[in-house]
């Protein structure tokens, strides 16, 4: 195993632990410290590398875009927004030709289209693509992506360590107490709609901010900064002839 992998694995299971142990505490240590330190050092690598868009203003039209998001009271107008320019980022991100981004466009307006037929949908996107979408499933998608083109198998396992702690998470909840009473206010007023928000995509009516979901958070929002540290860590001082720094796989 390497130094690297080893020390993410390590982090893994110090989220996984503490997320038993203190998951109000916990969620809201990552949300208002880990956080913001993590968006501003990624800004500024996202930033070296044009964004890993066509060009750099792509970027600051987004940034327009998301405070345009913020101010906008309806949800569905918000969810609608947030889903529009994850479309766009990866129809200009993630394909290399235009056969590509069609097809990305083509399913992108069938699933808008089933969204909006539902209803609610697009206000449940809303409330999950920048939450539990951002720091879990994209997480796992990068995890998997470099296991893959690094064909490792301990970076495999990895992902596979993720997914039980996951598991478990949601199959044997914590049950640990709220030790500072105002962290769970708190955590309500951030998190409180990713509950309902859940059971309207999965038909389970009631979902609430509880222990379980706090402890799933908690875990994947903290590992999930951990796991940018790690690699932001890791990239420093390796630099490439043509931009400076080494593009992360």
């Amino acid at each position: 195993m390497r130094g690297n992998d080893a020390i993410h694995l390590g982090l893994m299971l110090l989220a996984f632990a503490a997320s038993y142990l203190v998951p109000f505490e916990l969620l809201l240590l990552a949300y208002v410290v880990l956080g913001p330190a993590h968006y501003f050092t990624e800004i500024s690598w996202l930033h070296d590398r044009s964004y890993y868009l066509p060009h750099r203003g792509i970027a600051a039209v987004l940034a327009i875009v998301a405070v345009v998001a913020v101010l906008i009271d309806n949800a569905s107008w918000f969810g609608l927004a947030m889903w529009g320019a994850l479309v766009v980022c990866a129809m200009l991100a993630a394909t290399t030709s235009a056969i590509e981004s069609m097809l990305l466009f083509m399913v992108a307006i069938a699933l808008s289209a089933i969204m909006y037929s539902s209803g609610s949908s697009l206000a449940v996107i809303g409330i999950l693509i920048p939450t539990l979408i951002h720091v879990s499933l994209f997480t796992l998608i990068f995890m998997v992506l470099g296991a893959h083109r690094s064909g490792s198998r301990v970076q495999a396992a990895l992902v596979v360590v993720y997914l039980l702690a996951v598991a478990t998470i949601l199959l044997l909840p914590p049950t640990a107490e709220i030790r500072i009473s105002s962290f769970a206010r708190v955590g309500q007023d951030y998190f409180g709609n990713v509950g309902p928000a859940l059971g309207r995509l999965f038909g389970v009516p009631g979902l609430v901010l509880d222990t379980r979901l706090t402890s799933l958070l908690a875990f994947v929002y903290t590992y999930h900064y951990l796991n940018w540290f790690i690699k932001a860590t890791s990239s420093a001082g390796l630099r490439c002839p043509r931009r400076g720094w080494r593009r992360w796989p």
